[in-house]
């Protein structure tokens, strides 16, 4: 199975330095409200490819007022090898990572592990714009497909060319060509892997014994017959410059996509679910995900859940962790106070976070 063993956090957000050891099962982190413990977690999602579960930039995880940069490291083990990784940051400039001391793209971690998380901020997925929705699901298809990174960063990349040749208003074709080939290269990779993606959830829902309900999950194109074949796409592309050119930027493409949810067993659009509804399809498309890539590879995911017990009644309390033993994953939770891990009992392990005088300190039991 895949777990951290060691994390060591220097002048990382809250923590001027934080240090902390780990075995194969669930850590439960407690503490008062600020006390870091959403930090920790944070440096865990840097350990997969992207910008980490609340998506701030590497200048904004410097502590404050020192803004000398920051050190996250780790000693992870991903089946029968163990990897020291390494990632900084100085002085707010981007992430260097470093795998058994050689620099490495941050894409790369993709291909050493997979990393899942469910953070407070996510609960208004259903009910806010597309844009969350679309990261959510490029979460999950790059859990599968590590190079789902690399083909979004190509297709952001010429779109973003083809975007300054539409404001400037350039006509000739001759500077959309190539450009377009990209974008219609990339974007059939991401979409074919979007749906994959989603084919692999279905398939770990179906039979799958749980105390959280189906979602029933469909990506909604705002783009229609595009399908997998690259040349329409890219035709499609070249026929929309005129209105392209009007609104100042591509109108087709991966990038507008939503992605729908159905709380299947009552058939009723996520986004008209009650709020705790809500909240138990997120659970439950997270342990799906968890289970996929657990049946594929044999190495269940590192999973990091913030706050998530505090709005769940005892029975779904057991439920998830029962679930997530079964999974045998090592889950980073978090929580306020050490009541609400009471039911794992001696199945995780338990650990302090305070702070006094800018010192973090981690204290495990």
């Amino acid at each position: 199975m895949s777990y951290l063993s060691t994390l060591t956090l220097s002048h990382f957000r809250s923590h001027r330095i934080a240090r902390l050891s780990a075995d194969k099962r669930p850590v439960a982190i407690y503490g008062a409200n600020g006390s870091g413990k959403t930090n920790i977690l944070e440096a865990i999602s840097l350990f997969s490819p992207g910008r980490g579960l609340r998506r701030a930039s590497a200048e904004d995880m410097m502590r404050r007022p020192d803004n000398l940069g920051w050190k996250i490291g780790g000693i992870l083990s991903a089946g029968s090898t163990e990897y020291e990784i390494e990632i900084t940051s100085n002085n707010g400039a981007s992430r260097q990572v470093k795998v058994d001391g050689k620099p490495k793209a941050q894409t790369a971690l993709g291909q050493l592990v997979r990393v899942l998380w469910l953070v407070p901020a996510m609960d208004r997925l259903w009910i806010e714009g597309a844009e969350g929705r679309r990261r959510f699901l490029d979460r999950i298809t790059l859990s599968f497909f590590p190079d789902h990174a690399d083909n979004s960063l190509k297709y952001e990349k010429a779109m973003r060319e083809r975007n300054r040749l539409l404001k400037d208003q350039v006509t000739d074709p001759h500077w959309y060509a190539a450009l377009e080939g990209h974008m219609a290269e990339a974007g059939v990779a991401i979409m074919s892997a979007r749906q994959d993606a989603l084919d692999k959830i279905r398939e770990a829902q179906l039979g799958a014994k749980t105390a959280f309900p189906t979602a029933a999950l469909s990506i909604a194109e705002t783009e229609k017959d595009l399908g997998e074949d690259v040349d329409a796409y890219g035709a499609a592309l070249q026929d929309n410059r005129g209105r392209d050119m009007a609104a100042g930027r591509s109108l087709l493409g991966p990038h507008r996509s939503d992605m729908l949810g159905v709380y299947q067993a009552k058939a009723m659009a996520a986004k008209n679910c009650s709020t705790g509804e809500q909240k138990a399809l997120l659970i439950s498309i997270i342990l799906a995900n968890a289970r996929a890539l657990a049946a594929e590879s044999g190495e269940p995911p590192l999973l990091l859940l913030d706050e998530v017990a505090a709005h769940l009644d005892i029975d779904r309390r057991i439920a998830l962790y029962g679930e997530i033993c079964q999974l045998n994953a090592q889950a980073w939770m978090t929580g306020t106070e050490p009541g609400l891990f009471t039911e794992l009992e001696n199945k995780a392990q338990m650990v302090c976070v305070s702070e006094s005088d800018g010192l973090s300190a981690v204290l495990q039991e």
